[in-house]
């Protein structure tokens, strides 16, 4: 077989390339890796991105934009979207103030991050606006019989304004056991406090809070930066998965991480690394954040998220197939996850203390015919995925640099091999390579081919 592979730089991060190769069962070529990228489903501004099914139709809503409060698209499939022509929040409630503009010059109103549900008698939207009274970013109701609108403000009061908190933004529902709960974020960066997500009892039409609201998690990690918001809860494997939003909304460096509690009120314990970044999405998206997860006609998960387009004028929505591993792991297809060589099954291949390498530690040098190591890695879906291989390669023959390859079986089925350049001792490069997987968990194993390599990780995106 012929190999298959492209060598890069150090650099860990990288856009997508296209990598040639012969095309053979479980491996695979242009024009299929086109789609491992993330693309946008609707290039528009469109941040912060609300989808309610309702008999077959989607309604996705999101933040202010342009001329309107809220902006509303329908689709059938997830994919293809039809921008409405109305306003489904024509008018907000007494008690916000129209004139305030958070960004006068983007025509941003401080109308956020809307979530509509069916609230047994038609349809309620919580939304943020500016409250007159606390001069703070608040969260307000409307109610409307069709999912459509026109939504008409229920109450003289917002639903949510603590302004010793910094105000209250980003609604969005949760319900279990007959009750639905409403998930909210302390605007406490407009005024130099923390942020904290909370989770709080509210009426079944969402316009009352019942009882005191709970904080669940707060910004305290390096790559959140100073704030956390934009919650989304689902159950999933009998654990409480809660998205979230961290960093700074206006740049590439806003993320999604996650956060899993065996209880609804916690403690939640968050992920060692953010789930979306625009690093791990391979530069297809800037700034992701603004998440939903959404059941598809095809009865799975999927994630729908913004990210700015190439000027950082607008937020354009995306979709992306989101798997669960182990139950409750949240996996996005387009997203890289790392795999460590060293918790991988090795035969033959010990683990050493290396300089550099992304844990530390490295595997290798492979010097056995049989020196293997197997990943077991996990696919949202099926379909072209791209596999980072990070390696060292500083074995030498008489004449100079020594050739170096492995042997690349993918459940169980010789596909190719993958081909490394010299790097020298202690420098890790990596070479990429397309291959098929299926939905779920599949085995991908390296083993010796020619020369002694060693390896650090493998990225699957």
């Amino acid at each position: 077989m012929m190999p298959l592979r492209r060598a890069h730089r150090p650099s860990r991060i990288g856009l997508l390339v296209l990598v040639l190769g012969v095309l053979v069962p479980g491996l695979v070529g242009p024009p299929a890796l086109a789609d491992t990228v993330v693309r946008p489903v609707l290039n528009h501004d469109f941040a912060d991105p609300d989808v309610l099914e309702v008999d077959g139709t989607y309604f996705v809503y999101s933040t202010n934009a342009g001329n309107r409060h809220i902006w509303l698209a329908t689709s059938q499939d997830l994919m293809r979207w039809k921008v409405a022509d109305r306003d489904p929040l024509p008018h907000i409630g007494d008690w916000a103030d129209p004139r305030w503009r958070f960004r006068p010059e983007a025509g941003d109103f401080g109308i956020w991050a809307p979530e509509v549900f069916d609230n047994g008698h038609g349809y309620t939207m919580l939304y943020t606006a500016h409250d007159r009274a606390t001069d703070k970013q608040c969260i307000g109701a409307a109610r409307a019989r069709t999912p459509w609108g026109p939504f008409t403000p229920a109450g003289s009061r917002p639903v949510v304004c603590p302004a010793e908190l910094g105000g209250a933004i980003d609604p969005a529902t949760f319900v279990e056991g007959g009750h639905r709960y409403l998930l909210w974020k302390n605007d406490g960066n407009c005024c130099g406090k923390d942020t904290w997500l909370y989770l709080q009892r509210v009426t079944w039409d969402g316009t009352r809070v019942l009882g005191r609201p709970i904080p669940l998690i707060r910004q305290d990690r390096d790559w959140e930066g100073p704030v956390v918001e934009a919650p989304t809860l689902v159950k999933r494997g009998g654990r409480y998965v809660l998205f979230y939003s961290a960093n700074y909304f206006s740049g590439t460096g806003y993320k999604v991480g996650y956060a899993v509690a065996d209880n609804l009120t916690g403690p939640y314990r968050k992920a060692s690394k953010p789930l979306l970044t625009s690093d791990s999405l391979r530069g297809a998206v800037r700034g992701p954040g603004g998440q939903d997860v959404v059941v598809g006609p095809d009865g799975r998960d999927h994630i729908v998220f913004h990210g700015w387009d190439p000027e950082f004028r607008y937020r354009m929505m995306y979709r992306a197939d989101l798997g669960w591993a182990n139950g409750s792991t949240p996996i996005v297809r387009g997203s890289t996850t790392r795999y460590e060589a060293e918790d991988a099954f090795r035969v033959h291949a010990p683990v050493r203390v290396a300089r550099d390498a992304s844990a530390g530690r490295a595997v290798g040098p492979m010097e056995h015919p049989d020196s293997a190591v197997q990943f077991a890695v996990f696919a949202a879906s099926s379909g072209p995925h791209i596999m980072t291989v990070w390696f060292g390669h500083s074995s030498r023959d008489g004449s100079g640099p020594a050739a170096a390859s492995h042997a690349l079986e993918v459940n169980h089925v010789r596909v190719g091999q993958v081909e490394y350049p010299y790097t020298g001792r202690e420098t890790w490069q990596s070479a990429e390579v397309g291959i098929e997987l299926r939905e779920g968990w599949n085995v991908v194993r390296l083993g010796k081919a020619r020369g002694t390599v060693r390896l650090d990780a493998v990225d699957i995106a």
